[in-house]
């Protein structure tokens, strides 16, 4: 069902790029929000193209950040790869939506990971 998922989400965002690629800037990074599920704690995270950084017990790595021309904060999109270190398993890689972050959420028993906006230099 994941895979399921992932694949529509690509090609829709392929069909999406090759639409309006003259419509879609690059961000230099992007700025995500991590909840702690068990502590109900929220940190921002602020990652550079193809950065990580430890949240908790995850990895999570920025692949880069793509949002409409001229506005970082609409509908920006973040490829992320996020890594659960105490099993060292891959628990997320894929696009997530700031404006819909459910579409393709990361699916953890202690934290989530969002995408709030592209930073732009």
């Amino acid at each position: 069902m994941r895979r399921a998922l992932a694949a529509a989400l690509l090609a829709c965002f392929a069909g999406l790029a090759s639409a309006q690629e003259a419509a879609v800037d690059i961000g230099t990074g992007a700025v995500l929000r991590g909840l702690d599920k068990v502590n109900a704690s929220v940190t921002d995270i602020e990652l550079q193209s193809g950065q990580s950084t430890e949240y908790g017990r995850l990895t999570v790595t920025l692949g880069e950040c793509r949002y409409p021309e001229g506005d970082p904060a609409a509908d920006a999109f973040a490829f992320l790869t996020i890594t659960d270190t105490a099993s060292d398993t891959e628990v997320f890689s894929g696009w997530m939506v700031a404006s819909s972050p459910a579409l393709n959420a990361l699916e953890h028993p202690r934290y989530d990971v969002w995408v709030l906006r592209c930073k732009t230099g």
